[in-house]
């Protein structure tokens, strides 16, 4: 068995390793219930990745850092443990920015494949890539700049919804797991199997959400921002959807700078013996958590306290600002980003079209940009999300789209000589 070992998976870059003897082990397994008559449900069998700081018992959790390459951590990851639960077939632990932090990694960058010139944002880009070139199905961790580039559909889901046993730690009031598909459908299914309290993880809770296949959305009012993609609004309305325009409104300033006081704070505090033992002098993009880590030592503590209170009025505006059921903006601006993450906002992840790349590269490319937009709801409600996603994708074809990296224009290059990587021959 060798998933991934075609030309353009190596061009890619994107898994740091296959997990096939479990993968056999969990499909013969699956197909072992089958036979009994023994039907676990939509995830029955269905192979899938994991972003490399989610643990897996007997196999490297590398965090994407060249410091932690041959780390294998004896923890078996709640999501890790749902998603067996579920019959799923854990196939390759995916690449991610080294320590969750962008897009570089001990192996590599990660390509988009819709360009293969560009490298997605974020640390998330292997999970964002390898759903949209077709292969794998995964999950991810709390950033959505990938798969805004890559043309996926991605959920957000409210902080706590989803536990964190087994997952590498930036900041333990910022994290979220959610997962990479195809669809809102297939997010969906997903959050259904994941959701729910995790004993081993104190800010996990039980969230009971409404199933959002059965959401009446003629009956909500959302909302849309000077920003949002007009055609989801016209195909919402349409659907009998009351859209209206809207406006966030909030009076707190510097809200990148409280994300990052809380972020980089604790992110610190989890590896200030990693940076204190100058194992940082050794990580992948000197530029990133190097420069961070040693800033945050200087951020006083009276400021820290500040930002944090900074941040609970920031939380009681934006849900006092919830007049709608939900709202539709942009999902790549980042105040929206720093706003989502801190109030613990769920948001999905929608494509919504497609843009050609003519400078570069000459006519005759196949390579595209990619168009999304956000849908975001109040926190615990998660399924009103989901539910005008999945509204809005039942009548659109953009998620469906395949890049062209398989099947490139006469202008498009790939090198002609592609050897397999060492970190993919060990």
């Amino acid at each position: 068995m060798h998933w991934g070992t075609t030309r353009y998976n190596y061009v890619l870059e994107a898994v740091v390793t296959y997990t096939e003897e479990l993968a056999y082990k969990q499909a013969k397994e699956a197909d072992e219930m089958l036979a009994r008559g023994i039907y676990l449900g939509p995830l029955h069998g269905i192979p899938y990745g994991l972003k490399d700081i989610i643990s897996v018992p007997q196999y490297k959790t590398t965090w994407g850092s060249k410091t932690f390459k041959d780390q294998v951590l004896d923890i078996e990851a709640s999501v890790f443990k749902k998603l067996k639960s579920a019959g799923a077939v854990l196939v390759a632990k995916l690449a991610t920015g080294s320590l969750a932090y962008g897009g570089i990694w001990f192996g590599g960058r990660t390509r988009n494949p819709w360009n293969i010139e560009e490298y997605p944002i974020g640390s998330s880009a292997a999970a964002a890539a390898s759903t949209s070139a077709g292969i794998l199905n995964l999950h991810q961790l709390r950033n959505y700049f990938p798969a805004a580039s890559c043309g996926v559909t991605a959920l957000r889901p409210t902080f706590g919804a989803v536990g964190r046993t087994g997952v590498m730690s930036i900041s333990e009031s910022l994290d979220k797991i959610g997962p990479f598909c195809r669809s809102a459908v297939d997010c969906t299914i997903i959050l259904d199997a994941i959701l729910g309290k995790d004993p081993d993880d104190p800010s996990s809770k039980d969230i009971s959400l409404d199933d959002p296949f059965s959401v009446d959305i003629t009956n909500l009012t959302v909302g849309y921002l000077d920003d949002a993609e007009m055609e989801v609004i016209h195909i919402l309305e349409s659907k009998g959807v009351k859209m209206v325009p809207f406006k966030l409104n909030y009076t707190v300033n510097h809200v990148q700078g409280i994300l990052n006081f809380a972020m980089d704070v604790d992110m610190l505090a989890h590896f200030d013996e990693w940076q204190r033992s100058g194992e940082d002098d050794f990580y992948e993009a000197q530029d990133l958590w190097p420069v961070e880590l040693r800033r945050a030592r200087m951020i006083p503590a009276v400021d820290y306290v500040q930002a944090q209170r900074a941040r609970g009025k920031l939380i009681r505006e934006i849900r006092e600002s919830f007049t709608v059921d939900a709202f539709i903006g942009n999902a790549t601006d980042w105040e929206k980003v720093c706003i989502g993450n801190l109030v613990a906002m769920p948001v999905v992840i929608v494509p919504t079209g497609f843009t050609k790349i003519s400078n570069p590269p000459p006519d005759g490319s196949r390579r595209r940009s990619t168009i999304t937009t956000g849908i975001y709801a109040p926190p615990n409600h998660d399924h009103i999300a989901l539910a005008l996603a999945m509204a809005y994708q039942s009548v659109t074809e953009h998620h469906r789209q395949r890049p062209p990296i398989d099947d490139l224009g006469p202008n498009d290059f790939i090198a002609d000589s592609i050897s397999t990587p060492d970190y993919l021959s060990s």
